[in-house]
């Protein structure tokens, strides 16, 4: 019997979580998240480039997966780098290539965080987001698979304070 209330439960944890997508999807939302802000004009004004002998040092902004340089070329951040730094959108980052090609990353701008407490999504594609009240956020795969994530649990996200942002940083993922 007390096996059949634990399942009960899981059942109607599951159909609150579809409740809150559909509820999403029925006021003209989407699951799926479209373009985030523009960061290639902060990346203008605040990032530089610098070449020496030995290394390229370039600065730029972070939009939620990659960084943006003051050219406006992407460079890619890895996966583990974003979820253990905790990086979230319009965070400075320094670049630095040495002579060998090696990619060497570095928070030097961190921007304000707020905390945020959400349930741990799929959305229809099946890539993992963080459903907080009426707003979904994009998470790095690595961040949820790190903390071994599944959908309908809660997980504790960080963003940038006072924008509205795409992207956020899995500070740690609480199981259902």
């Amino acid at each position: 019997m007390e096996n059949n209330i634990e399942e009960l439960k899981q059942i109607l944890e599951n159909i609150e979580i579809q409740i809150q997508k559909c509820k999403i999807l029925l006021n003209g939302g989407s699951l799926n998240l479209g373009q985030g802000l523009d960061y290639l004009s902060k990346a203008a004004t605040v990032a530089e480039m610098v070449k020496t002998d030995e290394s390229r040092v370039i600065e730029g902004v972070f939009d939620g997966q990659k960084m943006i340089g003051p050219d406006g070329k992407q460079y890619s951040v890895p996966a583990n780098y974003i979820s253990k730094s905790k990086l979230v959108e319009g965070d400075i980052l320094k670049l630095i290539i040495d002579e060998a090609g090696n990619f060497t990353y570095k928070q030097i701008g961190p921007v304000d965080r707020e905390r945020l407490v959400g349930k741990v999504i799929k959305d229809e594609s099946g890539d993992y987001r963080v459903l907080c009240d009426d707003k979904v956020f994009k998470v790095i795969l690595a961040s949820i698979t790190y903390f071994k994530g599944e959908e309908g649990d809660e997980a504790v996200i960080l963003t940038p304070k006072g924008v509205d942002s795409q992207w956020a940083a899995v500070e740690n993922v609480i199981k259902k």
